[in-house]
């Protein structure tokens, strides 16, 4: 498989840059569809948002960060982060760089693909 983690830093979450990042995804995606698991912040439940054809967004329940996967990839990317002290932003950025280059796609699904996160969030979906 070839596959690398991708890192965009946006200047805030917002309808306008959730935006951004929709058409970015869509793009890459091509032909194929995605299921993208959201929470509820504002930009992304935005009447002002128009999803892509090809991305089919799937609302987790609200106040549930457990069914967040990105709150464990977070936990992941933060362990090498400890007791660091960084010069610069810019330098902190650099150093989440290189964590996400050597971030495996096993690592990735390891942290993020669990069952009943997906049992839930379909489950919550179908009401």
């Amino acid at each position: 498989m070839n596959w690398r983690p991708q890192y965009y830093e946006y200047p805030k979450l917002n309808g306008e840059c959730f935006q951004q990042f929709l058409d970015w995804l869509s793009q890459q995606l091509g032909g194929d569809y995605a299921i993208l698991q959201v929470d509820q912040a504002p930009a992304h439940t935005s009447s002002a948002i128009c999803w892509p054809e090809n991305i089919i967004p799937l609302f987790q329940p609200p106040s549930a960060p457990e069914l967040n996967p990105i709150e464990r990839l977070w936990q992941l990317l933060k362990k090498p982060l400890r007791n660091q002290l960084f010069s610069s932003l810019q330098a902190l950025r650099d150093r989440i760089q290189e964590i996400f280059d050597q971030l495996t796609f096993e690592e990735v699904i390891s942290v993020s693909s669990y069952n009943f996160i997906l049992e839930a969030l379909f489950y919550a979906a179908s009401y």
